[in-house]
């Protein structure tokens, strides 16, 4: 099996003002590309800051296209049913022309129920309005009528070839499948009361499953499982961020109404499905999770750790130079490199 490439996601969760939270994804996306990452996805979250800060994601990947030359920009993931289908195929199609090609757009069925009410769309109705609006999106990527003999322009090229799907459930990984779609897998997921200790490969290695059954014969499997990973100079010093940023995640999930269990810290990394320490301890931690073994991109973020700026760009330089060499992941040729 060809090694898994490596891949930098982000919420945008720094503790800052709205413009210096994009600065600040700016300056890291740069740093990714600099020690040879190849891609990096944003996440699109409407309307609270503590949960992501980025509506549009397009737009930032655009901006970034301008200050980068060779990491490729995913979204991870657009909310498509709060989205009208054929202005994402457009905002898609112009952002990869002005990134040279580099735009992966990564797809999702919702995630806060009160962010569906805005938009007129019912939560409840979230999986049928997914279907209806893909099979929109899908038509005007591949330059079908999408209404009174009108067709994209500029066309999409290739973007319908680099379509992804996240999901957390063996239906959802099936419907990528079908598509040949990419897979995108989360960093955790809720856990049933009667399974709350289960690993996450538990969870994903099923969806995999489904994926590949689906998958059309001689496509190639692309599948990308996220992970939270902090990497630090000395393990105390990741606990002492993880203590702050851990502990007010599990209170989100738990009012969201998951069941986390444990309260002390190392407890909470386990049920966080977290990798942190130095680069030898998390290089041994995330080769024991068994489902990174059948992902084709492994991408890390440093939430719901969330340290800050600079030790996130630490974080990144560690994990390219130290952790991945170590797992026999891919990087790409370094900007010094290049230069």
């Amino acid at each position: 099996m060809t090694a898994p490439t490596v891949a930098f996601f982000t919420r945008l969760l720094d503790d800052a003002s709205p413009a210096e939270r994009y600065a600040l994804a700016a300056a890291q996306i740069q740093q990714a590309e600099s020690v040879g990452i190849g891609r990096a996805w944003v996440a699109q979250h409407h309307f609270r800051a503590a949960e992501g800060g980025l509506p549009s994601p397009l737009v930032f990947l655009a901006s970034i296209a301008a200050r980068t030359s060779r990491i490729r920009l995913g979204t991870g993931v657009i909310t498509l049913p709060l989205e009208d289908p054929v202005r994402v195929a457009e905002d898609a199609v112009v952002a990869d022309l002005l990134s040279d090609g580099r735009i992966d757009l990564g797809l999702g069925s919702g995630g806060t129920p009160s962010s569906f009410v805005p938009f007129g769309e019912d939560v409840r109705d979230k999986a049928p309005t997914y279907d209806r609006k893909l099979a929109v999106l899908l038509d005007a990527l591949n330059g079908r009528d999408i209404g009174a003999g009108n067709t994209l322009y500029p066309d999409a090229a290739d973007l319908s070839d680099r379509v992804w799907q996240a999901t957390f459930s063996a239906p959802g990984g099936h419907r990528a499948g079908i598509h040949g779609h990419g897979l995108l897998l989360s960093r955790t997921q809720p856990r049933r009361d009667d399974a709350l200790h289960a690993p996450l490969s538990a969870l994903q290695d099923p969806i995999i499953d489904a994926y590949l059954e689906a998958l059309p014969e001689g496509s190639t499997p692309r599948i990308t499982a996220s992970r939270t990973v902090f990497v630090a100079d000395d393990r105390a010093e990741a606990l002492r961020f993880a203590e702050v940023g851990l502990r007010r995640a599990a209170e989100g999930f738990r009012r969201q109404g998951q069941t986390i269990p444990g309260d002390s810290i190392d407890e909470l990394i386990v049920a966080l499905d977290t990798h942190l320490g130095t680069p030898e301890e998390v290089a041994e931690s995330l080769a024991a999770d068994t489902t990174l073994a059948r992902a084709t991109e492994i991408a890390f973020q440093v939430h719901s750790v969330d340290a800050p700026h600079d030790h996130v760009l630490r974080s990144i330089e560690l994990f390219a130079e130290q952790v991945a060499p170590a797992l026999g992941y891919a990087l790409t040729d370094t900007i010094k490199e290049k230069a």
